[in-house]
């Protein structure tokens, strides 16, 4: 499990590669992650945008932006925890993503809350990326 705190927002991620829906072959490796967000702190935080940077094993960068998470926009009460799950594909065999959470307190103040950097490797490979 990989994670960052941000502010009191703890973001844990659990990558897995997905052997059935994957076809090396055809050089299409797919991984699904499970995400948990944690409010730590003592104000309520709503998840309005997402950012991440998905990096293939040749180093070819690809960066995703947009509004909440499986299209959601979370309220997140202090103490509690929010998650999803979600899925990444690759045409090669090994990566790395990393990104962030647009957050939002009820006062309209905004931060961003990081997502630890972790590693896309298949099962039997040594993680090298992180």
């Amino acid at each position: 499990m990989y994670r960052a705190t941000t502010n009191g927002i703890e973001v844990s991620v659990e990558p897995y590669y997905l052997d059935d829906e994957s076809e090396p072959e055809n050089g299409h490796f797919v991984w699904a992650y499970m995400v948990e967000v944690h409010n730590g702190s003592d104000v309520p935080v709503q998840l309005r945008t997402r950012y991440w940077k998905i990096v293939d094993g040749l180093g070819r960068v690809e960066e995703v932006r947009g509004a909440g998470v499986v299209g959601e926009e979370p309220w997140i009460e202090p103490g509690d925890t929010f998650d999803y799950s979600s899925w990444c594909p690759l045409k090669t065999s090994s990566g790395i993503m990393q990104g962030s959470y647009g957050m939002e307190r009820e006062d309209g103040s905004t931060f961003e809350a990081a997502i630890p950097a972790f590693s896309l490797d298949l099962p039997d490979e040594i993680r090298s990326l992180n």
